[in-house]
């Protein structure tokens, strides 16, 4: 039997529900046992498996993921690479060297550097501020994600985001529904807040297993009135919003319910958990917004992968400075410390997105905490700005111990372990 719309042999065809999926995919995978339907609805039948599956393409359905599969010989399956890189961002020090040879003109006020959100442009009266990111974590509303997540990194430096553009990326077999999906997300997320979608790129794209959104925001900042990551100062009191980890917590629960049932966390937790998004949600350009209507904020960040953790790394190797963070004002919720004890996760490395990272200078400290509290932000002063010869130490019960650093997120590990 063959899919008339995809043009594949049923034979090649796998059904393992919601993604990611019950078995094991890859170069390291175990035999896979199950194959039960075709996409076009038929039975189909192979022999004893006697091969690992590498995944080569994803049909789309509401409710199911489709993967088709090339098969091959377990004695001739790809061989383990152990330089290969882990699944996340590039290790900050590779980074560092790739980066440090671009050539900037005269105009670029923020050049690529570890730590800074966006680029800033001189245009004149005002300054330009450009911010591209993907969204590879997450499947469901991923047209959300995408506008919210760039906006995020525009409101950090005090500008308005303003301007949206989109490289979605479908797989082979993705149907016009998705598109239109995507579409409607991401001007719905637009709509919201008060951006504009100017531009972009869609395709269906060869091998890819997911879609894939390529999101770039633009917004505009007053000459005087610009925020940097690297802003940060000494004596400067460390102020977090919201609580960890929003979005990772919100991730697993909406990608991984069924594996968290079979790890005894309660269908309660997971359904407070997947509403995460929205409700305290991902979005902190209010917040950005408030705090730095109310005082002076030498810095703000937006602690994505790597959780707060490298977030305040990041903070740190920005500004050229050090940290001293008191781990029992960080505020942790609930669900994301049941869903961390139950995968054996660790909340500092969880993707963070929906937390504001500030630095306030210490006589408006209280005044920016107050202002942000009184809008319905929770704002939990956890540290401060310190001399760098100190290092980035966490206080736990009064005792001074090095600030773990995550060399990849927790859900990245907590996927790719699972394969």
């Amino acid at each position: 039997m063959q899919n008339e719309k995809c043009k594949v042999q049923s034979a090649k065809w796998l059904v393992l529900g919601r993604w990611p999926g019950p078995s094991r995919a890859g170069p390291h995978a175990e035999p896979v046992e199950a194959c039960r339907t075709s996409p076009c609805g038929g039975p189909i039948s192979l022999p004893p498996i006697t091969c690992y599956l590498l995944p080569v393409t994803l049909c789309l359905h509401p409710r199911i993921l489709w993967l088709k599969f090339t098969c091959i010989d377990r004695e001739k399956r790809p061989a383990y690479n152990p330089n290969s890189m882990e699944i996340g961002k590039l290790p900050h020090e590779l980074l560092d060297r790739l980066i440090s040879r671009a050539k900037l003109d005269a105009r670029v006020i923020v050049g690529p550097m570890v730590g800074e959100d966006a680029a800033v442009i001189d245009f004149g009266p005002t300054l330009l501020v450009a911010k591209t990111d993907p969204i590879t974590f997450a499947t469901e509303r991923i047209g959300w994600y995408s506008v919210n997540i760039n906006a995020n990194d525009i409101a950090v430096t005090g500008a308005d985001p303003k301007w949206f553009l989109a490289t979605v990326l479908l797989p082979e077999c993705a149907k016009e529904e998705i598109a239109v999906e995507i579409m409607d997300q991401i001007l719905s997320a637009c709509d919201e807040l008060g951006m504009s979608l100017v531009g972009g790129h869609t395709e269906i794209t060869y091998k890819l297993d997911r879609p894939i959104v390529v999101g770039c925001a633009l917004g505009e900042v007053k000459k005087g009135d610009l925020i940097t990551t690297g802003g940060a100062k000494i004596g400067d009191a460390v102020i977090l919003t919201g609580g960890i980890a929003i979005e990772g917590t919100a991730l697993l629960a909406r990608e991984a319910a069924e594996h968290l049932l079979s790890q005894g966390v309660a269908e309660e937790t997971i359904e407070i958990s997947r509403n995460y998004l929205t409700e305290p949600g991902i979005s902190i350009v209010r917040a950005a917004a408030f705090a730095r209507r109310s005082g002076r904020v030498n810095s703000m960040h937006d602690p994505t992968e790597g959780g707060l953790a490298t977030g305040l790394f990041e903070v740190a190797v920005a500004a050229d400075v050090g940290l001293e963070i008191d781990f029992e004002r960080i505020p942790v919720l609930p669900e994301t410390e049941e869903i961390c004890r139950a995968l054996k996760l660790d909340p500092l490395g969880l993707i963070a997105s929906g937390s504001l990272l500030l630095t306030v200078d210490p006589a408006d400290a209280g005044r920016v905490a107050a202002s942000l509290t009184a809008e319905g932000i929770v704002a939990s002063a956890i540290g401060a700005v310190v001399d760098k010869e100190n290092g980035l130490k966490l206080i736990i019960a009064g005792k001074r111990t090095d600030l773990p650093k995550f060399p990849r997120d927790e859900v990245a590990r907590f996927f790719s372990e699972r394969g």
